[in-house]
């Protein structure tokens, strides 16, 4: 029988958490807070690969603060040159399917030539959106 999900896991790789406040300013806590971490982690990516973390961190935490819900996780983790960024709204009482709201912000990252991936679910901890970026 399958088990509800919670939280954000993670096995051989580093990661990096953050816990907002889900509001306006959040964003750009969140982006600020990547940048900074990708550089502790040594990764010197081009310019342009720059903007594109801070404008697919911006666009997923936007998303989880549009929820509605009291916090905002961020979590990165690195793997063989790419970062996976996710945001997690915490909002609980989303519904089912609501993952489907998702589509415009997914188009909008993708629209990033870095990005190689990226996605959304709802669980009963909330909406997931995340990104994976080549660095």
């Amino acid at each position: 029988m399958p088990t509800a999900r919670r939280g954000v896991g993670m096995m051989n790789r580093r990661g990096a958490n953050w816990t907002l406040e889900s509001a306006p300013w959040a964003a750009g806590k969140a982006r600020a807070a990547v940048v900074e971490q990708l550089g502790k982690w040594r990764y010197r990516p081009a310019p342009d690969t720059v903007t594109a973390v801070e404008a697919v961190t911006t666009l997923l935490v936007e998303a989880a603060v549009a929820d509605n819900g009291t916090k905002v996780s961020v979590h990165l983790a690195d793997q063989d040159g790419q970062a996976c960024i996710l945001a997690l709204s915490h909002h609980t009482a989303l519904m089912a399917g609501h993952d489907d709201a998702g589509g415009d912000v997914l188009h909008q990252i993708t629209a990033h030539q870095a990005v190689t991936g990226c996605g959304t679910d709802t669980g009963p901890d909330g909406r997931r959106i995340w990104a994976v970026i080549a660095l």
